[in-house]
């Protein structure tokens, strides 16, 4: 199957020269022209990546992508700027930018960056519901909020993603090294308990009984199983 590319740009004859471009490398390519409508789109639907313009009306394209890692949506992204100062090459790296291009640019060079951001992106993560229950817990993947019997569970950015992975695989079996590539982005690492203590705090926060799972299950000799 194509891949399929949200270009959020809002320069017309751009986004006409990069759709066709990319047409013809066989991508597929959804576009929108305002940060609030790619927002949208990149949260409501699944994309394999996201080409994203840093100078966009509504809301910037900083914007657009902290709100998605926020909620978790871990789409890879590419940045694109007019401006080319240091400063804000970082920024959008430290927000969760996969790579990074200033106009001008090659589209060759673009064209080498999706392919290499492709060849090491995890499948997709994607959960087309807004809302998520399992036992008493409601998980609200729009205001990235998590409640349960009612009340606000607190959790870190790590748990929060860890549970929507989960979440989007659930009844599949996971073993560590799949969790570290599609939460922390890791290949793998031989020696880690990261993986277990951020499954033990989930259980904390969330299992009626931590000491006796129901939703987050240890598959012994191979990972971890959602059931929820």
């Amino acid at each position: 199957m194509n891949k399929c590319i949200l270009l959020v740009e809002d320069e017309p004859g751009l986004v006409l020269t990069l759709s066709d471009y990319l047409l013809s490398e066989n991508y597929v390519v959804e576009s929108a022209t305002n940060g609030e409508a790619g927002l949208k789109r990149a949260t409501e639907e699944a994309f394999d990546l996201l080409i994203l313009d840093v100078m966009l009306p509504r809301k910037n394209g900083f914007d657009v992508l902290r709100d998605l890692r926020q909620q978790g949506i871990r789409t890879p992204a590419i940045m694109l700027t007019a401006r080319g100062q240091v400063v804000d090459k970082i920024l959008g790296l430290k927000l969760g930018a996969d790579d990074y291009l200033t106009k001008p640019f090659d589209m060759g060079e673009l064209l080498a960056r999706i392919e290499a951001i492709l060849r090491r992106a995890p499948a997709k993560d994607f959960i087309p519901a807004e809302v998520f229950a399992f036992g008493d817990v409601r998980v609200d993947f729009r205001r990235a909020e998590v409640t349960r019997a009612g009340q606000t569970v607190e959790l870190a950015a790590r748990e929060y993603q860890l549970l929507r992975h989960f979440i989007a695989n659930r009844e599949t079996v996971l073993s560590r090294d799949e969790l570290l590539n599609g939460v922390w982005g890791y290949d793998s690492m031989p020696v880690t308990r990261t993986v277990d203590v951020h499954v033990g705090l989930l259980r904390q926060k969330l299992e009626p009984n931590p000491r006796h799972p129901e939703f987050f299950l240890t598959v012994h000799g191979l990972g971890y199983k959602f059931v929820g």
